[in-house]
């Protein structure tokens, strides 16, 4: 047998296992692709095959093996970003929910890049997925259109389209709960009734127009007067954050609606900068929920998107068919910080 130890060794075959474990290249093939209890192969047997597939580092190729099943199991997930709490852990709980449901979860981030959502979408397909998520797809309708001629099952995450099933969170009242409650402090802790600054988003983005509609909404809801230079959607990076601040028309108040946590790191940045002495003199909110910003002085409540409700939603469409285009809205999680003990 070749050996397999050292660089550019050879891959082991299930016919250099047979002879390891001194059985059939069939009765190899049954182990490793988990119909050796049909085979009436002995635990015994099977055990060691498994064991001599690790110490030779044995590999399943996956694609040969879908076109021996009539199912791939394989459920794929486009992911935006990686560096961004709320998406990392939409990640994690996918893998995690997919293995429990006997699924194999295959994943890879696509930067918010069109041309990159729909290459990486077309390279999931060829691993035969039996259903493939679009999460945060900056055009979902093209990449259901693809999984349509292929036959394959499709839903959005997190931003929806209309050719498919969607589900996202409820930005709309999520933004009016928040809106409310910096308003409510703005008012109680410093005297100023509003009104807020909108920071951060695009507002050609549907989470970011359905969040500027939920504040408006809780403007309108107490007869505050809302000036359109109150609205700032300049994009989530900080840098654009900061310079977005600093060409501000209008003095900046004292109540801020920051609409992600990464806007909220040009906010913090701007204002240290900028306003030095504005501890105690500002009250914001945030829209995501970030456990360290959440501890920030000035900041009164952040909204957290129930990534285990979305989930959830995700694999009960996928187990029952995905038969459906409606859009399904998952309430958010209002987080407000613990009150400070008294001395």
């Amino acid at each position: 047998m070749t050996d397999t130890s050292g660089p550019g060794r050879k891959r082991p075959t299930i016919y250099d296992l047979a002879t390891l474990a001194g059985t059939s290249p069939s009765a190899v093939s049954a182990v490793l692709n988990g119909s050796w209890k049909k085979r009436r192969i002995s635990e015994k047997l099977a055990e060691r095959i498994t064991a001599l597939a690790g110490e030779q580092g044995y590999a399943v190729n996956i694609q040969a093996s879908v076109l021996r099943r009539e199912r791939s199991n394989i459920v794929g997930m486009i992911v935006p970003k990686y560096d961004n709490r709320y998406f990392g852990a939409m990640a994690e709980r996918f893998e995690a929910v997919a293995r429990a449901h006997g699924l194999f979860p295959v994943m890879t981030c696509t930067q918010r890049d069109p041309e990159l959502e729909f290459e990486a979408a077309r390279a999931l397909l060829s691993y035969q997925v039996e259903c493939l998520v679009a999460n945060g797809a900056t055009d979902p309708d093209r990449i259901a259109d693809l999984c349509a001629a292929a036959g394959v099952r499709v839903l959005n995450l997190d931003l929806p389209g209309s050719k498919a099933a969607s589900v996202t969170s409820d930005n709309f009242a999520g933004a009016q709960t928040l809106t409310h409650l910096i308003l409510d402090r703005c008012r109680d802790d410093l005297g100023y009734p509003g009104p807020l600054l909108f920071i951060g988003g695009r507002a050609s983005d549907h989470n970011t127009a359905e969040r500027i509609r939920g504040f408006r909404t809780a403007h309108a809801e107490r007869g505050i007067a809302l000036p359109e230079t109150h609205i700032l959607a300049c994009g989530y990076s900080p840098d654009k954050t900061e310079r977005a601040l600093d060409d501000l028309p209008i003095a900046l108040p004292p109540g801020l609606f920051v609409n992600s946590t990464i806007t909220l790191e040009g906010v913090v940045g701007w204002l240290n900068r900028s306003v030095p002495d504005h501890a105690g003199r500002m009250r914001y909110g945030c829209f995501d929920y970030d456990s360290f910003a959440a501890q920030l002085p000035d900041n009164v409540g952040m909204i957290e998107q129930d990534v285990d409700g979305m989930i959830a939603k995700v694999f009960e469409l996928i187990e029952g068919g995905i038969d459906t285009r409606d859009h399904f809205r998952v309430p958010c999680i209002l987080r407000t910080p613990a009150p400070c003990p008294r001395s």
